[in-house]
């Protein structure tokens, strides 16, 4: 067979079957549903028009979940499967659906059980809807068919009459690939997925970036010191942690005296706070131009050499708490 199921068949099924099907415990939906979807890998169950009206699908595996009673089938598709495409309707344009369907007559009156691709005609239509999915089913592509194609008049422009509707599904505890949408919840807090360009995390009601993107905020300055447009002073709390960057300068030009405010924090942060400084000027109790400055809300320049008193002052480093 081309289209093979596991679990499926009272009898007969046999171990190629079993190798074949992706079975195991994969990712869920609900406590007896399973996430339904392809298995990534290549270009599984990918659509190429072969000819004006007939389209292809390539070998892959996927994961047909039924009612909560039947469980989820696992599926291999082990030979390219060419399926023909109905005339278009001679007013209006529909939209065709190719799904993988599985047929169990323990839950539903048919004469055999079977898996099978087949393509589902939508309803002609000025602004034509594509058809529902079967319960036992997942939708694979969407054809665009334009009212009056045939064979005869040039068949289906493959290029712009397909649609990618696959979604993806991984075992437990794997990461979902990107598919054709991202409208979807998770179904258990630490679940993660992969949205084509960065990792989520679903938190119980929503999906988190993993690396959370740093937000800047302006830091408030004492007067008679300012900040030039090109460098700003501003902090961010990220991951637990204060960073800070910028420069600070006097506001009317020179140097910056001794013993001078440079920043007030908005709020008593964690030491030590680590400020850049022109080589030959430190912070107290250290020679080196990269020192600690422990302080909590008010960070006050302390020069070692009050005679050399920087003009700037480069704000590069983090806090944290000790």
């Amino acid at each position: 067979m081309t289209v093979r199921a596991g679990w499926l068949l009272p009898e007969g099924q046999t171990r190629e079957d079993t190798r074949l099907a992706p079975i195991g415990t994969m990712a869920p939906e609900g406590t007896l549903t399973t996430r339904d979807g392809v298995l990534a890998g290549g270009a599984g169950l990918a659509a190429t028009g072969t000819s004006a009206m007939q389209v292809q699908i390539s070998t892959g595996r996927a994961i047909v979940q039924g009612t909560s009673v039947q469980g989820a089938y696992p599926v291999a598709v082990t030979a390219p499967v060419t399926l023909t495409v109905p005339d278009g309707h001679a007013q209006h344009p529909r939209i065709d659906a190719v799904v993988l369907r599985v047929i169990d007559t323990l839950y539903v009156t048919a004469q055999q059980d079977a898996v099978q691709l087949e393509i589902i005609s939508g309803t002609p239509a000025a602004s034509p809807t594509a058809p529902a999915t079967p319960t036992t089913g997942i939708k694979l592509w969407e054809i665009a068919v334009p009212a009056g194609t045939s064979a005869g008049t040039g068949g289906i422009t493959w290029a712009s009459a397909l649609t990618d509707k696959r979604r993806y599904t991984s075992a437990y505890g794997g990461i979902i690939p990107r598919g054709y949408t991202l409208s979807f919840s998770g179904s258990y807090a630490g679940q993660y997925r992969d949205t084509g360009t960065e990792l989520e995390r679903w938190t119980g009601s929503a999906w988190e970036p993993v690396v959370k993107p740093i937000t800047w905020q302006t830091l408030p300055i004492p007067a008679g010191l300012t900040s030039p447009g090109h460098s700003p002073a501003q902090y961010a709390v990220h991951n637990g942690r204060v960073w800070l960057r910028g420069e600070i300068l006097k506001s009317g030009g020179g140097d910056i005296a001794n013993g001078t405010t440079i920043l007030n924090l908005p709020g008593a942060v964690p030491t030590p706070v680590w400020l850049h400084l022109p080589v030959g000027v430190g912070i107290t109790g250290s020679s080196s131009p990269i020192a600690a400055l422990v302080g909590r809300q008010t960070l006050a320049l302390n020069l070692i050499t009050p005679s050399l008193p920087p003009w700037s002052v480069y704000l590069n480093g983090l806090s944290w708490a000790p």
